[in-house]
């Protein structure tokens, strides 16, 4: 069998030229400051950014004058006062902040930096940090780039703090949720502003390892990316619930303990390779969502969601694990109200692996009463008891190929061993754990409960008959034709994600309807996806790997591939109907 590729890349054309380590990067962009007599060299930082190794290349510029961005900024004590009402005391939710980085200029700094540079108009100045672009107007503009997993490895690394808090001990939870609902959110509105207007764009996701293209170049890239079918890099991680399914079946991350997740198609934080001679560029995802929306989620979804890819695929593995929390995600309008979202987590189960034993937790058993639900929740929280799921909760055995759609408000987990493709809405730091098996995480601290949340918005409507007859394996033939099948199964009618299956032993035409597609392969070792026009090469897909089509593909076709042509293979794709 072909092996999952941990590290798919997009193969560049064009004359894209790459950049590679500080000295070339300086070489290029000290020729640009001649040509150009450039005097104000601006690098606009991402929150993450290694700062300090930005030194490398400042140094070798020589510049008359240094600026760090910090200069004309409040203090971290008065910016992290001016959002706490985003933050919270919460570990774990905040309120999405509507500023932006502007808002926390203080102007008697501003304006005192503003006369330095002033001062030394006509020398070379260097401004840099996270806000760079705002001090002055620069002669040539550099940004460094980088993905929000490998800022979340900083975090736990203590590499880096957020931006302006000074939050080195502070613990992962709290950080990962400052960047969530403040960090990412300032520094993507002011990256949208400035993309048109950077002359060169750096890698910097790995240490001391800095790449580099022309402003132009990365247009250029993007395009490509978009007008093909093409895959995210994955990222996996490990949890207190985590299998082993994945470190063998995807040969990652065998040294960890185990691993629970892998995200696959999460744009928000994954990343693409873009292959530029021989080397891998790598850029985070959602530069793609924010710079080609239209041709990415075409028109339709794009007026919906605007610059938020609304789909999100990832696997759960409890495969010689444990279950996952008991949860419930928001409903939309105290997702909206709550924490300022546009939509809610709705979600799916699809049912990858499963083991004799396997079950789904999934909605609450005929006749619970909500507060005798909520009160046993409460007394296992209080007091420590185990919470007696076998009184309240509908728990089902599930088997390979189930689908199970779970839109928000429905209390529902997955067991121990199984391999769970959740095909999701893309909002996904919304899960209000109700309770937690009697177990602290790995870190040896209890995880979060969120009954308060929970309680709000747990649907007691949604019981066994209700399960049965409206989420568990809806399946519908559509349409069949020599050697192919294909089946509607879900989502549910208050779920915006319609899914497709397809069985086949030839080939299959696909249409993206009007939506950006994502899809899996499920059964069978490998798939060719190929154009209708000739407009992108074929595409090779293996077992277990996610793929995105854009829009603007419109039609495409995937047949077996290799070792599995003669066989019947699967696919699950979904779409916004």
């Amino acid at each position: 069998m072909m092996a999952y590729d941990l590290y798919p890349q997009i193969d560049m054309k064009g004359g894209i030229v790459l950049y590679t380590g500080y000295d070339e990067i300086w070489k290029k962009v000290d020729d640009a400051i001649k040509q150009r007599k450039a005097n104000v060299i601006t690098i606009e930082c991402y929150p993450g950014t290694l700062e300090e190794e930005l030194e490398q290349l400042i140094n070798q510029l020589k510049p008359d004058l240094i600026i760090h961005a910090d200069e004309i900024f409040l203090s971290s004590e008065e910016i992290t006062a001016k959002i706490q009402d985003h933050l919270t005391d919460d570990r774990v939710f905040g309120v999405m902040s509507n500023h932006a980085l502007a808002d926390f200029i203080d102007e008697e700094k501003f304006d005192k930096t503003l006369a330095k540079i002033n001062h030394a108009r006509d020398k070379k100045i260097v401004i840099y940090g996270v806000g760079a672009s705002l001090v002055a107007p620069s002669d040539l503009l550099l940004y460094t780039n980088l993905a929000r997993w490998e800022i979340q490895l900083r975090y736990r690394a203590k590499k880096v703090c957020n931006w302006k808090a000074n939050n080195w001990e502070e613990e992962t939870l709290r950080k990962v949720k400052r960047a969530y609902y403040f960090d990412w959110r300032i520094a993507d509105k002011l990256k949208m502003s400035l993309f048109d207007k950077v002359d060169f764009m750096l890698d910097v996701n790995k240490e001391n390892q800095p790449k580099m293209i022309a402003g132009h170049d990365y247009q250029m890239a993007l395009s490509q990316v978009v007008q093909r079918p093409f895959r995210l890099v994955p990222y996996f991680d490990s949890g207190v619930w985590g299998g082993k399914w994945m470190q063998e079946k995807f040969n990652v991350a065998k040294d960890k303990i185990n691993l629970a997740w892998c995200f696959d198609c999460v744009p928000e934080e994954n990343s693409i390779y873009l292959g530029i001679n021989g080397e891998k560029f790598e850029i985070p995802a959602n530069d793609i969502v924010y710079q080609r929306p239209v041709s990415l989620l075409g028109e339709k979804v794009y007026g919906r969601y605007g610059t938020s890819f609304p789909i999100r695929f990832d696997y759960l593995d409890t495969m010689g694990g444990d279950n996952l929390s008991l949860q419930v995600h928001p409903k939309v309008e105290y997702a909206q109200e709550t924490f300022g979202l546009h939509y809610t987590q709705d979600e799916s189960y699809y049912i990858l692996e499963a083991e004799e034993d396997a079950v789904i937790y999934l909605g609450v058993k005929n006749g619970v009463e909500k507060q005798s639900l909520v009160d046993a929740l409460k007394s296992s929280q209080e007091e420590g008891k185990r919470f007696p799921d076998e009184d309240f909760i509908y728990r089902k055995k599930i088997k390979k190929h189930d689908h199970y759609s779970i839109p928000a408000g429905t209390i529902h987990c997955s067991g121990k061993n199984s391999v769970v493709l959740e095909i999701s809405s893309t909002p996904n730091r919304f899960t209000f754990k109700l309770w937690d098996w009697e177990r602290v995480d790995l870190d040896g601290k209890p995880r979060p409960i969120h009954l308060e949340h929970g309680e709000k918005n747990i649907d007691i409507s949604r019981d066994e008959d209700w399960v049965e007859k409206e989420v568990s394996n809806q399946v519908v033939k559509i349409a069949e034709g020599d050697g192919w099948t294909e089946e509607k199964t879900g989502l549910h009618i208050r779920e915006p994600i319609e899914t497709r299956r397809h069985w086949f032993s030839s080939e299959v035409m696909h249409e993206t309807q009007d939506s950006v597609n994502v899809l899996t392969l499920v059964e069978g070792e490998e798939i060719i996806v190929t154009s209708v026009n000739a407009s992108f090469e074929p595409f090779v897909i293996h077992y277990g790997e996610t793929f995105i089509v854009p829009e603007c593909v419109k039609q495409y076709k995937i047949s077996p591939h290799g070792p599995s042509v003669g066989s019947t293979v699967g696919t699950i794709k979904a779409f916004i109907r």
